[in-house]
């Protein structure tokens, strides 16, 4: 027989209405996957096309604001944009293939926080990965900021009061849309995606073909202007001048990270896929930045007060063309829409890096869970939240908050490619081309460590101490989390050490309870001290009284567990192995005993449908839920510890039936 629907009543009553904000939730964000449709990984996985789209965008619209940034660095000494077009392409690359070696390595994704873990130690692990979160909060900021600045180039200056706002509504737009799923965000956006890639190729390929019959000209001014800047700077200046604006212009390079950390959302195979989208990315990230720099170096382009080097570069460009203003409309528009584009990367990295980061007790576990979409509800919130905070505190200042993004980038940057490093030399013995493999890491090391350097010291006090204190409270927050969890675990463990060692009978067979008979419903885990403390007090507390147990499990597809299709089986083969060990410890105890499992995105809602149906299996059942108790409440412990057995309680109780919560207490 099915389990009641959700919200059943009590016999004799009225099913009652959903609620209006549920209904508008429905409507907004979609109705509830279906876990049992085997297609559904695969239907909501993406291809490389796809994933192009949804992580390279974040990459591919940084062109919008790195270049701009390092050109307007050069000054008065643009002819060194020719040299930076050549280190920026080149630098793309080198990033890009070093990832596509993490990619190898990591076929579930996790990018820098999984490969630091791993290489270097839980802490390096925790440093990266809160530099990884603050980064993709960063990433959606900047991506809608830039996207105002884009798209207000466009509109009077009068019109710029519009732009926070218009930019807060924006990101609460891509919150909603997020949470239907990344994969019908991404489909819905993808026109903006071809337009931009269209109407860039058209500028950056036209504008030099255009200048193609003055460019020697063009580069003998360039050599005049080198040899100037020679005698003026000297070697050392016009080094110290080149690397500084290739360092400032680091945003060019902050979104390559993405791919390799979002692999577990590609279509098997991962590693194949993944390598072919950072391909894609790669190739059209060093065309589009370097390109861009040309065309500036090529065109003359100097700053203009409140609008982009592409908004002036694209306004010079039509004046060669026929319905040039048409041209700039589509160009300018898609711009600012690809960059909206690009913000899907913070939501659709950021939850996941904070997903994996509470599978380790980094942060609170809540955050690995999944809605009933299948995505990281909680997670895409508080994206949100965030980077809407960080628009209201930087005002939309692009240039501020570039500064602020790069920091943390190349922290992430430079940490992996520190941890691959050290992996290869470790197995240097091992591979006897490990030379080979380990000069990609370290070129990498060596890019990104002088951009890092030079970013802090140039704009340390420009926006980059804001970024080192918020990561290091990030950091300091969830070592504290860490801990907590850690102590939990101790007391739990030594529960566990204190139960009776019920001697385990091999080849017991379990005898099924007698549905006439009063029994015990005692819902459990993963098998172990809570679930066995829970079992051995009701027998305890309540001697002779219940003739059997009914072991009571619900397993919960969350982010560790949504990686491949066949996810729902093996999820159902571990609560069932774990069931299976709880009706062997009672069958040690001469203890009729049988179980009911299910699976499912929320505990609570699966475990009501299943005690319901155990209740019409054993009418006389009681059920039993444990709940970590501690000896003095503090309003954290419930944003860190699930109030599972409370909710459940009270759906229970609405629906006539009886339940108690079996404290664990931990002092």
């Amino acid at each position: 027989m099915e389990p009641d629907p959700v919200g059943s009543a009590p016999d004799g009553q009225s099913k009652p209405s959903t609620p209006v904000f549920t209904r508008l939730w429905r409507f907004l964000i979609g109705p509830p996957r279906d876990l049992n449709d085997h297609s559904l990984y695969r239907r909501l996985s993406l291809i490389p096309a796809l994933a192009w789209v949804g992580l390279g965008a974040d990459g591919l619209s940084s062109s919008a604001y790195g270049p701009d940034e390092a050109f307007r660095q050069l000054g008065a000494h643009s002819y060194l944009a020719l040299g930076l077009a050549v280190l920026t392409a080149f630098t793309v690359f080198v990033i890009s293939y070093a990832y596509s070696r993490v990619i190898e390595h990591f076929p579930h994704g996790g990018g820098g926080y999984v490969v630091a873990t791993k290489f270097m130690g839980p802490r390096a692990g925790l440093v990266s990965g809160c530099a990884l979160i603050v980064d993709y909060v960063m990433t959606i900021t900047i991506s809608i900021a830039a996207a105002g600045d884009a798209l207000f180039s466009l509109l009077p200056h009068q019109w710029a009061l519009l732009k926070l706002p218009i930019e807060i509504a924006i990101v609460i737009f891509l919150t909603i849309i997020n949470l239907r799923g990344m994969r019908e965000s991404i489909l819905a956006l993808t026109p903006i995606f071809i337009v931009f890639a269209f109407t860039h190729l058209v500028l950056i390929v036209g504008g030099v073909l255009i200048k193609a019959p003055v460019l020697p000209e063009t580069v003998g001014s360039a050599m005049n202007g080198f040899s100037s800047g020679l005698e003026t700077l000297g070697w050392g200046g016009m080094a110290a001048l080149f690397f500084r604006a290739y360092s400032l212009g680091g945003g060019t390079y902050t979104g390559i990270e993405a791919v390799s950390n979002g692999l577990s959302i590609m279509r098997e195979p991962h590693v194949e896929n993944g390598k072919r989208t950072m391909l894609y990315m790669a190739v059209s990230l060093a065309f589009t930045a370097s390109g861009l720099l040309l065309c500036y170096m090529l065109w003359n382009i100097a700053p203009v007060e409140g609008k982009t080097m592409n908004a002036v570069l694209t306004e010079r460009f039509v004046g060669t063309v026929p319905m040039g203003w048409l041209f700039v409309l589509l160009t300018l528009g898609s711009e600012g829409a690809l960059l909206v584009v690009a913000a899907q990367t913070g939501f659709a990295d950021g939850p996941r890096v904070l997903a994996n980061m509470a599978v380790d007790s980094w942060a609170p576990r809540r955050f690995a869970a999944l809605s009933d979409r299948l995505t990281a509800q909680n997670g895409i919130l508080l994206m949100g939240l965030m980077s809407v905070g960080a628009i209201l505190y930087t005002g939309g200042n692009v240039g501020l908050i570039v500064v602020m993004y790069s920091i943390n980038v190349f922290v992430t940057f430079s940490m992996t490619q520190v941890s691959m490093c050290r992996f290869w030399l470790g197995e240097r013995a091992n591979y006897p081309d490990w030379r080979r493999k380990i000069s990609i890491h370290v070129i990498g090391l060596i890019m990104c460590l002088m951009i890092l350097a030079l970013t802090v010291y140039e704009k340390f006090l420009d926006g980059g101490w804001i970024t080192l204190i918020v990561t290091g409270t990030l950091i300091c927050l969830f070592m504290v989390i860490k801990s907590h969890y850690g102590r939990v675990a101790a007391k739990l463990a030594s529960l566990y050490a204190e139960l009776p060692q019920t001697p385990l009978q091999k080849g017991c067979v379990p005898v099924n309870p007698d549905p006439s008979q009063r029994i015990a419903g005692i819902l459990v885990s993963d098998y172990g001290g809570l679930g066995l403390h829970t079992f051995l007090s009701v027998f305890r507390e309540f001697p002779g009284h219940f003739k059997g147990v009914v072991f009571v499990s619900v397993g919960v597809i969350d982010s560790k567990e949504f990686k491949g299709e066949n996810m729902v089986e093996s999820l159902k083969a571990n609560v069932e192995k774990s069931l299976k060990q709880y009706l062997e410890f009672a069958c040690g105890l001469n203890i009729p005993a049988s179980y009911r499992m299910s699976t499912g995105t929320d505990a609570v809602e699966e475990a009501e449908k299943l005690c319901l149906s155990v209740a019409r299996d054993f009418p006389h059942v009681t059920f039993f839920a444990g709940k970590i108790l501690f000896e003095k409440e503090k309003w954290y412990q419930q944003i860190l510890h699930n109030e599972t057995a409370f909710a459940l309680q009270r759906r229970l109780q609405w629906a006539g039936k009886t339940v108690v919560v079996a404290p664990a207490r931990v002092t």
